[in-house]
């Protein structure tokens, strides 16, 4: 197992990532998508478990599970899609410096989770009803 880790460009913060990605299942996706210009090489492994852990504001902060890597059409045109859980996974903050594309991240390098309290408090209020809403919490 390897994971993946990637900036969230243009997310202020892990509401806003979370707020981009329900737009997208809204829009009809079936699930959160990420594209990227870059296949994985060890796609395999990606696939047996791996993760896309996001830096948003220079730290690594939130994970989601890996389901699928297939092509996705976005506004950029045919790409490669890493599909997406819906959950995200608040992690140990991580700094991280900046880089384009993505990179993969060994599993003993990657932060640790959370404990869901601590990661549900992270969350500005009318999120959280919102995620609860959903089933996220």
């Amino acid at each position: 197992m390897i994971h993946i880790v990637k900036l969230s460009v243009g997310a202020a913060d892990v509401a806003d990532l979370a707020r981009w990605q329900a737009h997208q299942v809204r829009s009809g996706r079936r699930s959160p998508v990420c594209g990227t210009r870059a296949w994985p090489k060890r796609a395999d492994e990606v696939l047996s478990g791996g993760s896309l852990y996001w830096v948003i504001a220079g730290m690594i902060r939130v994970r989601q599970p890996i389901l699928e890597i297939a092509e996705v059409e976005d506004e950029h045109g045919l790409r490669c899609g890493l599909w997406l859980a819906e959950t995200l996974v608040f992690t140990e903050p991580m700094a991280r410096r900046p880089f384009q594309g993505w990179r993969y991240l060994e599993p003993l390098d990657a932060p640790a989770d959370l404990p869901i309290a601590s990661a549900a408090d992270a969350l500005p209020s009318a999120l959280r009803q919102e995620e609860r809403a959903l089933g996220a919490w």
